[in-house]
């Protein structure tokens, strides 16, 4: 749409960038409307994203998923996946479904740091 214009380009994500970190998802699709609406020949490819916002926008209140403290991207996840992945999946490793389904929520509460939290609730007695 911008052409060589990488300076337009930012300035409109700029412009989408708050109204979608509060949770606005209807203004970056009246946004892309409008530029749908200036930009005829651009208007498939921005029905297209169009669409996309507004299937996914109940999972981008980004404001109300911050305010109560998680995260909104997904780096954290790749990074647990990642983890875990070095733990079972080394060079020689082979682990059967019972003995992984076992280990993963050791291995989930070390690395959260609540292993103690885990431990003290296994060996709580039952009432």
């Amino acid at each position: 749409m911008f052409g060589d214009n990488n300076a337009a380009a930012t300035q409109w994500v700029k412009e989408m960038r708050t109204p979608l970190y509060q949770g606005q998802v209807w203004q970056v699709v009246a946004g892309l409307r409008e530029l749908a609406a200036e930009y005829p020949s651009q208007q498939s490819a921005l029905e297209k994203e169009v669409n996309y916002f507004e299937t996914h926008k109940r999972r981008m209140q980004y404001l109300e998923v911050r305010e109560a403290g998680l995260p909104i991207g997904s780096g954290m996840v790749e990074s647990g996946c990642k983890q875990f992945g070095a733990r079972f999946n080394g060079a020689g490793m082979r682990w059967s479904r019972a003995g992984a389904e076992r280990l993963i929520p050791l291995r989930a509460a070390i690395l959260s740091h609540r292993f103690e939290i885990l431990h003290a609730a296994y060996n709580a007695p039952l009432n």
